[in-house]
């Protein structure tokens, strides 16, 4: 058996496999908001850093909720492997095929399922792919595209801030970058809302985008332009079309989902925590520093899919069987008390969090994501400067996920759109 680091279980049921006892759910419309924090601390307390959980009624999996533990998974590729079908719960047909978690958990030909060598040629391709992005470039489509969706809602003096700006932006802008007529783009668009929704029509969904991002590929082998999908093509890993699509796919599930809920939270924080909105309009934080807060306190992934033992060991006071699935518990990590200062707060500053992961599979997208949310936040509150809650705190609704912590709705209200909207004809922000 293989033992990592020290045991600092803390005291609770004996160790065993996941199915040992009752894991606590991760689905149920129970999950979300804050109540996500507190199951955490109360595993935590129950279990130490690694506890059983359920994903769905008999999907039982281990949640690493220790930040140094999670640093271990995350890295050592030896130890814990990212091909699903490792998974035995998997290779034992327990899953069932039209599961909403097989949208998340299905092996692709993508970085997101590869280890090894594998994994470093579609990296490659990706992370070059996304470098060669111009900055200002980007930051102009974001602006516009922000300004845009404002422009939608200006004149009506209030709106809901997650359909109607959170939720649209990040796609259509990613959208633009993979080289998306706008159509398509409303297509794709819809297609990664039901994808996202991990429910049961998630499968196909997820098919429709698949369909749509085929015929990108084959266009753009055609004619070839610069964008994210051409470079992709081009590039001398040699992806074949497959693997062109499958990697597409993770960067738009993910990257839209996270950057959602990012640019989300971080304006529902600015809303709701006046010190924050002071500091931040006196010059004493920037955006990034707010940005970066939203990522300690508030992940916008806060467990992410998957890691597989190679093998039965003993990891984080648990005796873990080869092919266990092992869930990457990012916001329990990022709250883990042996790494926090003794306030409970992070730092200023401090980028250490695991919101973006961490080792060989850290988020190669993390640069353009930070530049797509930083210029939503930065563009709403230049041109809507007076927006205030609509609601109380308390009465904010959240959407259940395993995976995310989002808001379902950001109402919001103003009164006086700058003159440059306001001269700007109404549009329709549904």
């Amino acid at each position: 058996m293989t033992v990592p680091f020290p045991d600092r279980t803390a005291a609770g049921p004996p160790p065993g496999c996941p199915a040992h006892g009752r894991p606590a759910p991760l689905y149920g419309p129970g999950l979300d908001g804050d109540n996500l924090s507190a199951l955490y601390e109360r595993l935590r307390a129950e279990h130490g850093p690694v506890a059983p959980v359920a994903l769905a009624p008999g999907i039982h999996v281990w949640l690493v909720m220790g930040y140094r533990e999670l640093l271990h998974l995350a890295r050592e590729e030896q130890d814990f492997s990212h091909d699903p079908r490792r998974w035995n719960l998997l290779r034992e047909g327990r899953v069932p095929a039209d599961s909403p978690l097989m949208a998340f958990v299905g092996w692709r030909p993508a970085l997101m399922f590869a280890d090894g060598q594998q994994h470093r040629r579609m990296r490659a391709a990706v992370a070059d792919a996304l470098d060669r992005i111009d900055g200002h470039e980007l930051r102009r489509t974001v602006r516009a595209t922000a300004e845009r969706l404002i422009d939608s809602f200006a004149r009506r003096r209030e709106a809901d801030l997650v359909p109607h700006y959170a939720h649209k932006l990040p796609v259509q802008v990613i959208a633009q970058m993979l080289g998306v007529d706008d159509r398509t783009g409303q297509q794709l668009a819809e297609a990664v809302a039901g994808t996202a929704a991990a429910n049961a029509d998630s499968a196909h969904a997820s098919r429709r985008m698949e369909n749509v991002l085929l015929a990108l590929i084959r266009e753009k082998r055609r004619r070839p332009g610069p964008d994210v999908t051409s470079r992709l093509l081009e590039h001398p890993a040699r992806l074949s079309d497959e693997e062109v699509l499958h990697n597409i796919v993770v960067m738009i599930v993910a990257g839209n989902q996270t950057t959602k809920n990012w640019i989300a939270t971080a304006l529902r924080v600015l809303l709701t925590d006046p010190a924050l909105r002071s500091s931040l309009t006196g010059g004493h934080l920037t955006v990034d520093d707010a940005l970066d807060l939203v990522l300690w306190r508030f992940p916008p992934t806060q467990n992410f899919p998957a890691r597989y033992a190679v093998r039965d060991m003993r990891f984080g006071g648990r005796d873990i069987r080869a092919g266990d699935m092992l869930v990457l518990g990012l916001a329990a990590a990022n709250t883990d008390p042996e790494v926090l200062p003794d306030d409970g707060r992070p730092v200023t500053g401090n980028r250490a969090h695991v919101a973006f992961s961490a080792g060989p599979h850290t988020c190669p997208a993390q640069d353009p994501a930070r530049l797509i949310a930083r210029t939503a936040v930065d563009t709403l509150r230049h041109h809507l400067p007076d927006m205030e809650l609509a609601v109380p705190e308390e009465r904010l609704a959240w959407a259940s996920s395993p995976w995310t912590k989002g808001l379902a709705a950001l109402p919001v209200r103003f009164t006086a759109p700058q003159p440059d909207l306001a001269a700007v004809p109404q549009g329709d922000p549904r």
